[in-house]
């Protein structure tokens, strides 16, 4: 095991009712400004909820984050938190709506040129950030409980990641109830993102880490145990709670302690995103299967592990054992109904060359080995056709 520092200091607040629980967890004299996503909060009694718990405070809303938050609309939100002189945020939403609070809170103070905070770079170091809160509407990301984001640029077609331990949130409420409105594909893509970002973490290389394998061992058993469940019963308190939680224990930090991990998956499905707007756990799931085609050789190790303990794929010889393994990641998919090539969204083998030469032309080198180069993106897409 690798040697690590972890911290993460949000405080959760799990289970239903939590919702009531946030005027104290708020300090008493803000002005708060509630973000939210394309108005679902306001049909499905969320939004009630919550401005109820604030009628005591000061209170500015901004709607319309977009799912893949863009940075224009957000800088749309930085404005009016400046204007406003508000100096808590309250995320109401999903991943997007989280990622996107994350942006504006470190934005608000930031003196110069706001892309760089997302560019990175020494001119984009984040020296402090507006607090603020999340309540959970979609369990996926895992970002009420890590200081990630992920922001897109309309004017520039990209898609990048950043982070700090400045944007962790403070505190988290993830009551189950507010996911039972959730339309099918979306609870579906929550799925897919969680699992996905478990093996992001965990299809690497053995690193004598046992704790980290077996939590992530068991976080993919209960999201291919419960996903169908969270599916097809909706209003089902307990399989919402396994589903939510298990979300969120996916991208909390503590998995990835003293193990290599990879994203590469990420990476790639980022620039499907930016290209031909994709939702992020369609992306994933169309990348991911053909990837660990690629990369078996150097994953062979923890892909022989995952499908012994997570699917039980006990016989045969170890290419056929790999091979297996593969195959059930991608029929899992499939049975959520995520659909897992790029034909199936219209994508051409034409269409693909772009991506390869930006990846090409920034110079990077994915994965846990920095071994997956453009010419190797470039067959692990023509092999997600």
């Amino acid at each position: 095991m690798n040697n690590f520092d972890f911290y993460n200091p949000v405080k959760i607040l799990f289970g239903e009712g939590k919702t009531e629980a946030i005027a104290q967890e708020i300090p008493a004299n803000a002005k708060v400004m509630i973000t939210f996503g394309g108005g679902s909060i306001k049909q499905n009694g969320v939004y009630e909820q919550v401005t109820k718990v604030l009628k005591g405070f000061k209170v500015v809303e901004f709607g319309g984050i977009e799912p893949n938050p863009k940075f224009e609309t957000l800088m749309k939100a930085v404005e009016l938190a400046r204007n406003e002189k508000v100096d808590f945020l309250l995320a109401v939403g999903g991943g997007s709506v989280i990622d996107g609070t994350k942006f504006i809170a470190a934005a608000i103070p930031f003196n110069g040129d706001t892309w760089k905070i997302i560019k990175g770079g020494k001119e984009g170091v984040i020296e402090k950030a507006v607090p603020f809160g999340v309540v959970l509407t979609l369990p996926a990301t895992g970002s009420e409980m890590n200081s990630g984001a992920v922001i897109s640029r309309i004017s520039t077609g990209e898609k990048f990641a950043f982070g700090s331990p400045l944007v962790y949130p403070k505190f988290s409420v993830l009551d189950p109830t507010f996911t039972y409105s959730l339309p099918r594909h979306q609870v579906a893509n929550g799925i897919v993102d969680a699992f996905i970002h478990v093996t992001e973490q965990y299809l690497t290389f053995p690193a004598n880490a046992p704790i980290q394998d077996r939590w992530a061992e068991g976080i993919l058993q209960t999201l291919i145990e419960i996903g169908p469940k969270a599916i097809e019963n909706p209003t089902d308190y307990e399989t919402r709670a396994a589903f939510m939680w298990a979300c969120t224990m996916a991208l909390n930090g503590i998995i990835s302690t003293g193990v290599p991990t990879d994203w590469a998956t990420h990476m790639i499905g980022h620039e499907l995103t930016a290209f031909f707007g994709l939702d992020h756990a369609v992306t994933l799931a169309i990348v991911l299967p053909s990837l660990l085609l690629e990369t078996s050789d150097e994953k062979k190790l923890k892909l022989l592990q995952y499908g012994e303990r997570v699917w039980g794929i006990l016989n045969g010889t170890e290419d056929e054992r790999v091979s297996m393994a593969i195959s059930k990641t991608h029929d899992f998919f499939h049975s959520l109904g995520i659909k897992t090539h790029l034909s199936d969204y219209g994508v051409t083998e034409d269409q693909i060359k772009p991506i390869v030469d930006r990846f090409a032309q920034r110079g990077w080198k994915l994965g846990e080995n920095k071994s997956i180069t453009a010419e190797r993106i470039e067959t692990i897409l023509k092999g997600s056709l």
